[in-house]
């Protein structure tokens, strides 16, 4: 059964990835429809497409990081809306706020638990509707992330359109600050190479070796030099193996040993608009 391709599936995907029209109609007909593998199919064509990662949420809200007073829980939470006129407003801002206050006074696991949490006469939840009714568009917290650690830093950045957590196994405010910037500006996927998926490896693997062969390359060299994008995949997409932005002289790594060898980043969450 052949799968019918909408204009609106191709302009998704155009949106999603940055491909050209015709190239999304025909990664979406030559892929059944399925948006992944679509996107796979233009990657191994060699197309630079937009990076999905797991951050991306609505398209409009406020972000909020921030961690307890010992700094060893960060939370962070996105209370969405639909326009960036509300997400400007400042008593949407101050409302965002006052739930990231409740979530930190009463140890918060998770968003159910979140919108369970009275606030006044009223639940967090029950707020949200109140919210929907004022305001008359569709509001509530669609990510809640929380970190544990023995020190924890957070970080907001533009205009509460993105927040980070950076858990590390030991108090370092400078590290802290420093990696959470790192991780805003440059979107790693995982700690290390040791983090990645296996699935996600053998993706990126999968495509490597599409794209040296569309080059015209020989069958032989294919896994040779897909193993060299698979290390560059590496260096560009861990924390650690990352140019420190800092000092692109140095790896994330490098800068972690030099103010202490035994400094180690357990954990980062990074949500953002868009």
């Amino acid at each position: 059964m052949t799968t019918t391709i909408t204009a609106a599936d191709i302009n998704k995907l155009r949106q999603q990835t940055g491909a050209g029209m015709m190239d999304c109609r025909k990664a979406l007909t030559e892929s059944n429809g399925d948006f992944e593998a679509a996107i796979d199919y233009l990657r191994k064509k060699g197309q630079k497409v937009a990076a999905l990662r797991g951050d991306r949420e609505a398209k409009e809200g406020v972000i909020i990081a921030k961690t307890t007073s010992d700094n060893k829980t960060g939370f962070i939470i996105n209370v969405s809306c639909e326009t960036d006129f509300v997400s400007k407003n400042s008593e949407y801002i101050a409302f965002a706020q006052s739930i990231m206050d409740a979530a930190i006074s009463n140890n918060v696991k998770n968003t159910e638990d979140l919108l369970a949490l009275q606030m006044g006469n009223e639940t967090i939840a029950d707020k949200l509707n109140d919210q929907v009714a004022k305001i008359g568009e569709k509001i509530g917290v669609t990510r809640f992330e929380r970190v544990d650690a023995a020190y924890v830093a957070s970080y907001i950045h533009g205009n509460f359109r993105m927040g980070v957590l950076v858990g590390l196994n030991k108090e370092n405010e400078e590290a802290g600050k420093d990696v959470a910037m790192q991780i805003a500006a440059m979107n790693p996927i995982a700690i290390d190479q040791a983090s990645v998926p296996a699935a996600t490896i053998e993706r990126e693997r999968n495509i490597a070796i599409e794209q040296v062969k569309a080059e015209g390359k020989p069958a032989e060299m294919a896994e040779k030099i897909a193993s060299g994008k698979i290390n560059k995949f590496f260096k560009e997409s861990t924390l650690l193996a990352q140019a420190f932005v800092k000092d692109g002289n140095k790896s994330v790594a490098d800068f972690l040993k030099d103010l202490d060898p035994e400094l180690k980043v357990i954990e980062f969450k990074r949500v953002a608009l868009g």
